[in-house]
């Protein structure tokens, strides 16, 4: 990848990583004032799971940032990618779970939890072939 490719992966990166940490403190906000009383108590456990994903993984994307400026290589990206789909479908699902009750939505997480495994998986890839 040229240079000012990933200069442009590495801002990317980091800033979604940093608006998913900040959305992650808001829902952990929310759900610990604005949920408390509205959902039964292992909905707002599963809510709480969520956020605490989200901001494993927004921590994750700001990593990836600061290995981006370091390691041009693919599995740098994927991992990236990889981490923002595993928050949308992971804490996402969990998220609409806990406030629509809808649990069919529960099935979709599993897919998150795979996408988070194979980001992990490709940062540790792009550690370890340096």
């Amino acid at each position: 990848m040229p240079v000012g490719g990933t200069v442009r992966a590495q801002r990317l990166f980091l800033g979604v990583g940093a608006l998913s940490a900040g959305l992650a403190v808001a829902a952990g906000a929310f759900g610990a004032h604005g949920l408390r009383a509205h959902v039964a108590p292992e909905m707002l456990a599963v809510f709480e799971t969520g956020a605490r994903y989200q901001m494993y993984h927004a921590l994750a994307l700001i990593a990836v940032a600061w290995v981006a400026g370091r390691d041009a290589a693919r599995s740098v990206r994927v991992a990236g990618v990889a981490f923002v789909v595993g928050t949308l479908l992971f804490s996402g699902s969990l998220y609409l779970l806990a406030l629509t009750g809808i649990r069919w939505l529960g099935a979709i997480t599993p897919l998150g939890g795979v996408a988070f495994l194979v980001g992990w998986g490709c940062l540790a890839w792009s550690a370890l072939r340096a």
